[in-house]
């Protein structure tokens, strides 16, 4: 697996098959899966639609890591449109940062703003001039540079640019070719993001060599190292979510390092101190870590993702296993499983029976389906942006799903509304950003993440219980909107297939 020597990453579409189009149940595409389909030619992944409403865009979801970078500055190379959904989450992310480095700037980014004359004339002196004022203005560690459509449509030679400034910058430049029409898999903006760290800011630290008889400063050093966890943490991660995996792994034993969100420029290069990169998310991952194994030969581990006590028993068990811990780890799960369940008594007695639909990206849906069904409540229903071969392991956890059905759609919330009133959940776990529709069916509605909300670990499942039990108890607020507002289809609309505009091909 060695893309690097390209300019870009591969599609997701090309490298994983991954499909953006399906609708049944989870029996058949577990069936896939097993089958291995994803392989051949004609398979699921090139599935589409006849009608779609909206879509994702992985300039924006590249935005969304690389924003969250410290001592950095982003210029976006395309319209002054692009990227402005940053303006969203300005005080959460200098929040976030300063939570790593008090002294941490919140986003700092500049916008090329391409208009009509460069189309036709090309945008390569905005790029420039860019460049060296965010240098000169800002005196940033690294310049990440966002490479939108328009530049790549109207063929401006971005990489021969850089290389040609970095000569006089003191900064380190990161073109992050990450243009939305190269790809309908949002998710690809994760390995463009990688593809542009590990080409300009992985390297081994310049530490002095060792003489032949080492001290003890040297000895700590390297037993340090062979305790090193690199955890790669994702952008739907709090702060609360990193702290708890850090204290449950610190507990058997293992230093934690998280990366590549949140981080600084130097922590990729001290990165390679470590004897395991562990995956949270194999969707998000696998490009880097596979790519740090090829070039530098540290294993990592993808599996599953510790939301929920299964999965959370399963993932520490098998980073465990890598360090000959599994003694430690199986007495330290025993007790929070045991002061989990002691918790967890007068939630289940109150949420026991309730039916939850949850939707967002497909491996984190599916792991938290395992809490819900720890409470003993039923899931009805799944919408996930795309599935690949990383979600098979999560559904281990789970019980009795085969006949559940699952919408795999990027966005398009019209199939979400058909299901939705088709499937009559007690409850919605959404995707933060599209909830403002999804109130609007009069549910009680509990966001799928959140910037200061603890999902992950054995904290995890009690915050996602106690919340639950609060929203259901109080949903005045959704009742009164959805008596109020309707959504834009029409009654014919819900009385569909909502698999309708699905186009398989097989």
């Amino acid at each position: 697996m060695n893309y690097l020597d390209a300019k870009s990453a591969p599609a997701r579409e090309d490298r994983l098959k991954a499909n953006i189009a399906f609708g049944g149940n989870l029996a058949r595409m577990k069936g896939c899966l097993q089958r291995g389909c994803f392989g051949k030619e004609g398979c699921l992944n090139l599935s589409g639609r006849s009608f779609t409403q909206t879509h994702g865009c992985q300039f924006l979801l590249s935005l969304a890591i690389i924003n969250s970078i410290r001592k950095s500055v982003v210029v976006m190379h395309g319209p002054v449109g692009c990227g402005i959904c940053s303006t969203g989450n300005i005080g959460m992310n200098k929040s976030f940062k300063q939570l790593r480095d008090p002294n941490s700037e919140g986003i700092i980014w500049l916008n090329t703003n391409l208009d009509e004359a460069d189309v036709i004339g090309g945008g390569e002196k905005k790029l420039r001039e860019a460049v060296l004022y965010a240098d000169k203005e800002f005196r940033p560690e690294t310049i990440i540079v966002a490479n939108g459509c328009v530049p790549a449509l109207i063929g401006d030679d971005v990489d021969s640019i850089l290389s040609d400034l970095q000569e006089q910058v003191a900064a380190v430049i990161m073109p992050v070719h990450c243009e939305g029409f190269k790809t309908k898999v949002m998710a690809t903006a994760y390995d463009a993001v990688y593809h542009g760290i590990l080409k300009n800011h992985v390297r081994l630290p310049n530490r002095e060599k060792y003489v032949v008889e080492r001290t003890f400063e040297d000895l700590q050093r390297q037993y340090r190292i062979s305790r090193n966890v690199n955890i790669l943490n994702v952008g739907s991660m709090s702060r609360p979510d990193e702290l708890e995996l850090q204290r449950i792994l610190t507990a058997i034993g293992l230093n934690v390092r998280f990366i590549p969100c949140y981080a600084e420029p130097e922590d990729f290069e001290y990165s390679l101190e470590t004897s395991l990169n562990v995956s949270i998310c194999g969707t998000h991952d696998d490009y880097f870590v596979e790519h740090i194994k090829e070039k530098y030969n540290i294993p990592f581990l993808i599996d599953t993702i510790p939301i929920g006590r299964k999965n959370t028993d399963r993932w520490v068990k098998k980073i465990a296993e890598r360090f000959g811990l599994e003694k430690e780890a199986e007495r330290y799960l025993a007790e929070e499983n045991k002061i989990l369940d002691e918790s967890l008594k007068p939630f289940r007695a109150t949420l026991k029976g309730k039916k939850a639909f949850l939707a967002g990206g497909e491996v984190r849906i599916i792991a938290t389906a395992e809490i819900v069904q720890d409470l003993g409540m039923e899931v009805v229903g799944f919408k996930a942006h795309h599935f690949d071969q990383f979600i098979e392991p999560i559904f281990n956890a789970l019980d009795n799903i085969d006949n559940v059905l699952i919408d795999v759609a990027t966005n398009q919330p019209f199939e979400q509304a058909n299901l939705v009133r088709r499937l009559k959940p007690d409850v919605l776990i959404a995707h933060t950003g599209g909830n403002n529709i999804a109130a609007k069916h009069g549910l009680p509605l509990l966001p799928l993440f959140g910037p200061t909300y603890n999902y992950l670990g054995y904290s995890g499942v009690f915050e996602v219980a106690r919340r639950l039990n609060r929203v259901m108890r109080n949903n005045q607020f959704n009742k009164n909107l959805a008596e109020n507002t309707a959504l834009p289809y029409k009654k014919e609309w819900y009385e569909k297939d909502p698999f309708t505009y699905i186009k398989e091909q097989e």
